[in-house]
């Protein structure tokens, strides 16, 4: 039996954000599995492959923490109901190069003398660090600041940041002036470096500061490989990843299109398509990216140019009506939809009867939690 990890902090009630810690593992799973089975009835129980698990703790490979506390005695974590600040800087789910990060970079903000931000009372300059964790145990720090004044105090302390933790290999400070219940703002300025080399084998990964990934490296790697062998299994000619963030899917599906690769990837954010365009040119893929929204991509691209097979991994909200409608009428052959919402994906198979389901599989990419990734793959059926 997997044990548990005792965490002080849920036992005490300080944070219920791991809402299933008590649960165990397997259970956990299991559950995850009943409900997605449960909203995608149309997949006949042998499609369903054996789920993949995301691990007891130390597996979040990103630590989006709240600075609270006051100036020379921060706390690092979440915020309680009354908008302090709870220190979290032991949490067991972070990966343990996180872990041991925090400290030091709580000093080090202890050292600036920034005033946390205080939410109820809408004052003071630093909100949020984010931590992320690359395989070879490179970080890049995020700090989110409310004025101009916390950039330069930031800027100024750069090398006494990389004394505390070397490791740091991008540094960016992110401006949000306003009172919003965001985790970050538009502005970004970078310190040190530019982007995050997230090697998951033979295809490197670049995040930007503001880029999306996977909080959970194992389990992306799983998703990755479980995308590319469907592919490989019917060698297609031409593939669309839309939502295709940098270029996750498409990079490993590459390998196994058919003749001339023909690999587009499709991102609404330029700086994730910039960053995928860097991977494929290191990894020698000719993949094409271009930043568009992908709803209005597909609904303005000619019916000829459309792929054999379409990989779509949008946001929780799903692909919506509009490009569900496209794909129910499209002549492309297959669809692999990763889906952090298998809500939304229940809503969005069920606009497109034409297609049927030809394999599933369960995805742990947030244990102790009720989230999960569930991908699908598709076939047009009529």
């Amino acid at each position: 039996m997997v044990t548990l990890p005792h965490c002080a902090y849920f036992e005490a009630g300080r944070c219920r954000s791991c809402v299933l810690i008590e649960t165990p593992c397997p259970t956990q799973l299991s559950d995850k599995e009943r409900r997605c089975r449960e909203l995608l009835p149309q997949v006949p129980e042998s499609l369903w492959l054996p789920s993949v698990q995301g691990g007891t703790a130390d597996f979040r490979n990103k630590a989006k923490l709240v600075v609270g506390g006051r100036a020379g005695a921060v706390t690092l974590g979440i915020l309680g109901r009354d908008g302090a600040g709870i220190d979290l800087r032991d949490c067991l789910i972070q990966e343990p190069a996180i872990r041991h990060a925090i400290p030091h970079l709580a000093a080090f903000i202890e050292a600036t003398g920034l005033e946390p931000y205080d939410v109820p009372r809408r004052r003071g300059e630093l909100k949020f660090v984010h931590v992320t964790l690359a395989p070879s145990g490179d970080l890049m720090l995020r700090f989110v600041t409310r004025t101009e004044q916390a950039l330069h105090v930031l800027r100024k302390a750069l090398p006494r940041l990389l004394e505390r933790v070397p490791s740091a290999v991008v540094v960016s400070v992110n401006l949000l002036p306003e009172h919003k219940a965001v985790l970050e703002g538009e502005r970004e300025e970078l310190l040190l470096g530019s982007s995050l080399e997230m090697g998951l084998g033979d295809v490197s990964l670049h995040l930007r500061p503001q880029s999306f990934f996977q909080t959970n490296t194992a389990v992306a790697r799983a998703l990755y490989a479980q995308a590319a062998a469907w592919v490989a299994a019917e060698r297609p000619d031409t593939i669309w990843d839309l939502y295709c963030g940098v270029g996750g899917f498409a990079l490993h599906c590459a390998a196994a299109v058919h003749g001339a690769p023909r690999v587009l990837g499709v991102e609404i954010s330029a700086s994730a398509v910039e960053s995928a365009r860097r991977s494929a040119t290191e990894a020698g893929i000719a993949a094409e990216f271009i930043a568009a929204d992908a709803t209005a991509f597909a609904l303005g691209s000619p019916a000829a140019e459309t792929p054999h097979t379409v990989i779509v991994n949008p946001p929780r909200r799903g692909i919506g009506a509009e490009l569900s409608a496209w794909l129910e009428r499209a002549p492309a052959q297959r669809i692999i939809y990763s889906s952090c919402n298998p809500e939304s994906l229940a809503a969005d198979l069920a606009a497109m009867p034409s297609w049927g389901v030809r394999g599933a599989r369960v995805f742990d990419m947030f244990p102790h939690t009720r989230h999960l990734e569930v991908m699908v793959l598709l076939e047009r059926t009529v």
